[in-house]
């Protein structure tokens, strides 16, 4: 279809305001986080320079992540003002179709949720992992691996035990390794400590013992000390706050697969984000869609009401995609299900609203 000089005045003015909003909400949000922070930035005797650094991380990962809510009030607010200047009836009235008035609208969805999605999937968790590591070492409180009794699937065959593990030493206590055929042991490693050495990066193993079959003999072998390579490395037993946000789609799926292979118990907090992630470009356009009906009538409330409207809208937005999203995250809905389930729904709204659009 044709881009006409209309359809490039109306992007214009769509990405401009866009934009705008995108940078006063966060300075709004900087400013407010700023001010919860500056204690804790205190306490640690921050620099300028520091805390210049974590905001710089920090201000990519929000314009990001309200860029649907963004792009929706925008869309509201320029079809509203274009509503009340009566500029949309006389488009119509020259014939347009309401339809051909939506590609404008429809170009600029595409340009942002595009960006979304290269920006979330692969640039924003590059900055993320600074940003963590800031939070983890000024904001978050020390961290501890208190765990005792952790059972992990390594592998296939392959099932981890420790009694307990130092994450501040890098040691654990009793350690067992043992690999199933069907139902029957095969082999077992057991060790009373195991210790990482990060100059070769394998584990060391204290007081070991190995027993295995071959056919219908026993071999048993007992040692002081032994390095062995393991699937499982000291980070998997590291603070785990937010570590889905520093890491690519890529990465997010093969971490993933990792997991799924050990029998781990917290899959669907990374599933959740990958598929947010998968999602997100489509509530852009969802959202831009719902904008347009919203306000594309003129109304006696005038735009402010249609504004209003819109944030009422988007706070609805948010509190369903929050609440899906944490129910799937305890395990109590399917992770792919419960991030469509608010584009679903307002999809749908939308559907209704376009329905009675004068066209």
């Amino acid at each position: 279809m044709k881009i006409r000089l209309l359809d490039w005045y109306i992007l214009k003015r769509l990405l401009i305001t866009f934009f705008f909003v995108v940078f006063i909400l966060v300075i709004i949000i900087v400013v407010i986080d700023i001010t919860e922070k500056m204690g804790k930035f205190s306490a640690n005797d921050l620099g300028f320079t520091d805390v210049l650094g974590y905001y710089l991380d920090f201000i990519p990962f929000i314009a990001n992540l309200i860029t649907p809510i963004t792009i929706f009030i925008a869309t509201v607010y320029v079809t509203s003002r274009m509503a009340e200047h009566t500029e949309i009836i006389a488009m119509l009235s020259s014939g347009m179709s309401f339809r051909r008035l939506l590609v404008p609208y429809l170009y600029g969805a595409l340009i942002i949720g595009s960006l979304n999605f290269y920006f979330t999937g692969w640039v924003i968790p590059n900055s993320n992992r600074d940003r963590l590591d800031f939070e983890i070492k000024y904001l978050e409180k020390t961290f501890f691996f208190s765990e005792r009794d952790v059972h992990l699937q390594v592998g296939p065959r392959d099932f981890f035990y420790l009694r307990s593990y130092n994450n501040s030493t890098t040691i654990g206590q009793q350690f067992t390794l043992e690999r199933m055929e069907g139902t029957e042991l095969k082999e077992k490693l057991f060790s009373r400590l195991i210790q990482w050495n990060q100059e070769k990066e394998v584990w060391i193993l204290k007081d070991w013992k190995s027993w295995k079959m071959d056919g219908e003999k026993e071999i048993v072998e007992t040692g002081e000390s032994m390095d062995t390579v393991l699937s499982i490395r000291p980070e998997e037993f590291s603070n785990d706050y937010r570590r889905y946000d520093g890491m690519t789609l890529n990465e997010l799926n093969d971490y993933i697969g990792r997991l799924k292979s050990r029998g781990a118990g917290n899959v669907e907090v990374y599933e959740v984000e990958k598929y947010v992630r998968f999602t997100s470009p489509f509530a852009v356009l969802i959202l831009t869609f719902m904008g347009i009906t919203v306000s594309s009538r003129k109304s006696r409330g005038g735009t402010g009401f249609r504004i209003a409207l819109g944030f009422l809208l988007s706070f609805l937005f948010i509190m369903c995609f929050i609440l899906t999203k944490s129910i799937a995250e305890v395990g109590d809905l399917n992770p792919a299900l419960s991030v469509w389930i608010p584009n679903i729904l307002f999809g749908s709204i939308s559907l209704l609203m376009y329905k009675s659009v004068p066209k």
